[in-house]
């Protein structure tokens, strides 16, 4: 939704946080201390090929992490987290580093079975394998820890960051969800994300989880796999599809479909909330007025800020 261009978004970076660099390796042996503070484009090794990464490192040197997970239309070349929201902005003072994977357009950040057939991609996604090993091994390298991380994502990012959660719990220490479809088993959805990733790059969601009813897709449903959350902290967000005056700005065509998304995306938080009272299960779950937008999710990032820090326990 609504890019920044690159040129853009290489003036804001260099003006605000000093000259932008990209390693293709780690510098440092793993007891080292991260570079303190600077943003950073680093290139990660991995079964897909070398990802990029932009990170933007504690500010005091600490070890712990955030991940934030893009949306459907994750660009390749930046995270839409730097690009349109103040996530950097949020966090410039805080000792933790946030980590922003580039990439992963229409994968749901998942270990897929096979290549999408649709489209003549050229590899598997393996993007749980990315970020539970393989990153967080490369990190390791500078310093950042492998086991006081959280995870937040918004819309195809927020079921991922529940799901890599609650099948890695050693790794992370919260989970947040923003906009996130929790639901993905619930009747015909399925067929809503088929389209949506037929829309958005002719993807092929049978060659991700299978066909519906195929265990992948109960893996990687939030709601079912809600049992497995007990005891993480979360924070799972989502407007009710009444825009409001972060809408203001974008247009009427844009506005509508951010509505429609939306409304999903409240039924999902709404089953997610009612499973977890039924687990006795306790989460903060916000539904508030507000769409499909990036500017709800710069807010909700900032609600939860207190929240990440404290599990983390960066003071």
């Amino acid at each position: 939704m609504w890019k920044t261009g690159v040129a853009v978004l290489a003036a804001v970076l260099v003006s605000s946080f000093g000259t932008v660099t990209v390693d293709a390796a780690p510098t440092r042996p793993a007891e080292s201390r991260a570079p303190t503070g600077r943003f950073q484009e680093l290139l990660v090794p991995s079964s897909m090929g070398p990802i990029p990464v932009q990170v933007q490192w504690a500010a005091h040197g600490g070890s712990a992490a955030l991940y934030l997970l893009d949306g459907l239309r994750a660009p390749a070349d930046h995270s839409q987290w730097v690009s349109d929201t103040d996530a950097l902005r949020q966090f410039v003072g805080d000792n933790v580093t946030l980590v922003f994977p580039v990439g992963g357009h229409s994968s749901f950040y998942t270990d897929w079975y096979r290549p999408s057939s649709t489209n003549h991609q050229r590899f598997t996604y393996k993007w749980e394998t990315f970020l539970t090993r393989e990153l967080p091994a490369y990190l390791a390298g500078y310093g950042v820890s492998r086991t006081n991380d959280a995870i937040v994502g918004a819309s195809m990012g927020g079921d991922a960051a529940v799901i890599l959660a609650a099948h890695h719990r050693n790794q992370f220490r919260f989970a947040g969800s923003f906009s996130g479809f929790l639901n993905p088993t619930y009747p015909l959805w399925n067929e809503g994300m088929r389209a949506a990733m037929w829309d958005e790059g002719n993807f092929n969601v049978d060659d991700m989880w299978g066909p519906p009813g195929d265990p992948a897709w109960n893996r990687n449903d939030a709601v079912a796999q809600a049992d497995s959350l007990r005891g993480l902290p979360m924070y799972i967000y989502s407007g009710n599809g009444s825009p409001g005056p972060l809408d203001a700005s974008h247009a009427v065509g844009d506005t509508v479909n951010a509505m429609g998304l939306e409304s999903m995306a409240r039924i999902a938080a709404q089953i997610f909330r009612d499973r977890l009272h039924t687990l006795n299960i306790p989460a903060r779950i916000d539904i508030t007025d507000g769409t499909h937008t990036w500017p709800y999710w710069q807010r909700a990032l900032a609600t939860v800020r207190p929240m990440i820090l404290a599990a983390l326990g960066v003071h």
